[in-house]
């Protein structure tokens, strides 16, 4: 058994005054008993445009926001999953969007970076995204093994990719964990709906720290950050603004769906 928050922001263009909202958030979490924290995707920036996230980009194993990730992981004896920040690429004009994971003691022990990228006009709106503009895509699902369970990582656009996740099944994964940015009109429509649906599909825990609220840049995120159990039973939820949602998760209930309801095991298809 361990618990988890997952952190709600609405994160604007100003890095260290998001990066002072992230810790009070994690410290309120730690206190409330969490052993391990999620941020949401961008926690550190939320530009006025695309190309922001360029000049803020860091190196590998340098520069404030992993600095920020690491001194608050340690200081509060947590376990945090960075949401993702901008990191140098080999193309000078793009970043990767990079999921840093750190122990309790301030390691980095993983990293994941977003395979797919939100290239999209928002139906029923004037919004139009390109984050291929400026994001070079990962190529690597991730799985690590970790005290408090199997856990796999995915960013936002990914949650729309089912096969995704089945590889992650095959590893064995029991806790997914999806930082996010999702809009207001597609959060609306298919949040919940598609968290719930990897829960069950998968039959394990889904986290999903997601921005919620107003952004400076002008954009409206969903918020609703939650936490789903195997079932698909939504734990907690945060509707709006900044804050936190924490639930305990049992991995021996992973073990007892699977056992009881053997939908993985009855597959007739498989994922490369």
């Amino acid at each position: 058994m361990s618990k988890c928050a997952a952190i709600q922001m609405a994160s604007s263009p100003n890095i260290s005054s998001n990066l002072l909202l992230a810790d009070r958030l994690i410290a309120e979490a730690a206190k409330a008993g969490a052993q391990w924290v999620a941020l949401p995707e961008n926690f550190a920036l939320m530009g006025d445009h695309e190309q922001d996230k360029i000049k803020a980009k860091e190196t590998d194993g340098s520069g404030p926001i992993q600095h920020f990730l690491a001194i608050t992981a340690k200081k509060y004896h947590v376990w945090v999953i960075g949401g993702t920040m901008p990191m140098a690429c080999d193309q000078p004009n793009k970043v990767r969007a990079a999921c840093l994971i750190y122990n309790d003691q301030g390691e980095r022990v993983a990293r994941y970076d977003k395979m797919h990228l939100f290239d999209v006009s928002v139906p029923g709106t004037q919004e139009v995204y390109r984050e291929s503009d400026s994001i070079a895509a990962g190529e690597q699902p991730l799985v690590l093994d970790t005290p408090f369970g199997k856990m796999g990582i995915a960013v936002c656009y990914d949650l729309r990719f089912p096969e995704f996740f089945r590889t992650m099944v095959k590893q064995g994964v029991e806790i997914l964990v999806v930082p996010s940015a999702f809009t207001a009109e597609t959060g609306a429509a298919h949040w919940e709906l598609l968290l719930r649906a990897r829960a069950v599909e998968n039959l394990c825990y889904v986290v999903a720290p997601n921005q919620g609220g107003f952004h400076k840049n002008g954009r409206k995120t969903f918020g609703h950050s939650m936490i789903v159990d195997p079932w698909g039973s939504v734990l907690d939820c945060y509707k709006t603004g900044s804050g936190f949602v924490c639930a305990d998760l049992d991995r021996e209930r992973v073990a007892k769906v699977r056992a009881h309801f053997p939908v993985l095991d009855h597959r007739r298809l498989f994922c490369e």
